[in-house]
């Protein structure tokens, strides 16, 4: 009893500081792969892959620290999870200096809506079920690859799927966690990490220029825009709120948007309110006073920028790893989103039709006029409900 009582009320106890080394370490084993297969599909080298992460880190440690010090309240932010998934299925072909204006672009969006206090009024105009089927559509293919592999890898991805349901069973929060540890494990037990490859060392994020060209910014900038305002924006404010956490949107939306749009020619694509790890800092795990959670949120500001740091050896480990590996670890991690998004899809048997259709349309993969699938499902998504809509009324 005394040694919690100790731990508690220390300046720093030490559940606050363990709730943000948890919530960074559940960040990255959930996206850090699914990063990796974007900046890959980019055709990013491996030093300019380190810069990003370690430029991720910095832009998340810096952000998270700041917001939480200033409004002592447990802000945490995160990279778009569903946002980097549209992107590894949606940039090959497209320069790196590409890339760069995309990410440019839908961070500028980003900023504009938190200036004119457009956030609420643009997710009104998009139907939500039309978003989340969207949404559905693109991380299907990253489903699919976590059980695809087995055929070829049935030690390696056998286990991870195991260790996944037994963890998801027993402690549903460390469940991805656990599945990397095993996955990682396994694969060096079999002889499958190619450990020469692997070293500690610092990485330094590198400059791009951007270059800006209307297909790339309509058909993946645009959708980039909508999936990360509503798949990870929107649920981060819903989070805090019902943590009962009340912060004004537009600051944030500024804040978190202009640091990304400065940091974006170093890799970093966005930085938004975080959901699930926000969750593990605003629990009373993290503290029993919810006036002190900021702490844990503070702690987990310090783990990004020592992540950060060390950008460069994450990246190592990760291409150390064999790819099924990456790919079922990230199906894995999307598998909640995946299966929420098609709920949010088709819970309203009046637009199912339309979000079958966008939800289709968008995981074909069809590319028209230049344009991909993602804004094309929206599209005959949205004339769909519209024309249902006004035959119905």
């Amino acid at each position: 009893m005394r040694l919690a009582t100790l731990s508690t009320s220390s300046p720093l106890p030490f559940t606050s500081v363990l709730a943000g080394f948890v919530a960074v370490l559940v960040g990255y084993a959930s996206s850090a792969a699914i990063i990796w297969q974007a900046a890959s599909a980019a055709g990013a080298s491996a030093a300019q892959i380190a810069g990003w992460m370690s430029a991720l880190g910095f832009g998340m440690g810096i952000s998270t620290l700041a917001l939480s010090v200033w409004y002592r309240m447990p802000v945490l932010t995160a990279w778009s999870t569903p946002g980097a998934a549209l992107l590894a299925t949606s940039l090959q072909g497209v320069s790196l200096n590409e890339v760069v204006g995309i990410f440019i672009f839908a961070n500028a969006l980003i900023v504009l809506c938190g200036v004119t206090g457009w956030f609420a009024r643009l997710m009104k105009i998009i139907p939500h079920t039309l978003a989340a089927a969207m949404l559905a559509g693109i991380l299907l293919r990253f489903g699919l690859q976590a059980f695809s592999n087995i055929e070829g890898h049935f030690a390696l991805c056998g286990s991870m799927l195991l260790a996944w349901l037994i963890s998801k069973a027993a402690a549903p929060r460390y469940a991805i966690v656990a599945t990397l540890i095993v996955g990682a494990v396994v694969a060096f037990l079999s002889g499958e990490v190619a450990t020469q490859t692997v070293s500690f060392a610092l990485a330094v994020p590198v400059y791009t220029a951007p270059e800006f060209h209307w297909t790339s910014l309509i058909s993946i900038g645009i959708p980039f825009f909508l999936v990360t305002m509503a798949s990870q924006n929107a649920p981060g404010f819903a989070t805090m709120q019902a943590a009962g956490y009340h912060v004004s949107v537009s600051p944030l939306m500024i804040f978190t948007g202009a640091l990304a749009l400065l940091l974006s020619p170093f890799g970093v694509y966005s930085i938004c309110i975080a959901a699930i790890t926000a969750a593990i800092c605003q629990s009373p795990d993290a503290h029993p006073d919810a006036n002190k959670r900021w702490l844990a949120a503070a702690a987990a500001g310090v783990f990004y920028l020592l992540a950060g740091l060390f950008g460069g050896s994450i990246t190592a480990l990760l291409a150390a790893l064999p790819v099924s590996w990456i790919q079922t670890l990230a199906g894995l991690a999307l598998l909640g989103t995946i299966s929420g998004s098609l709920h949010q899809a088709l819970v309203n048997e009046i637009d199912r039709d339309a979000a079958i259709v966008t939800f289709l349309v968008t995981a074909s993969g069809v590319t028209l006029l230049g344009v991909g699938s993602a804004f094309w499902g929206l599209v005959v998504g949205g004339v769909c409900y519209a024309a249902l809509t006004i035959f119905k009324t």
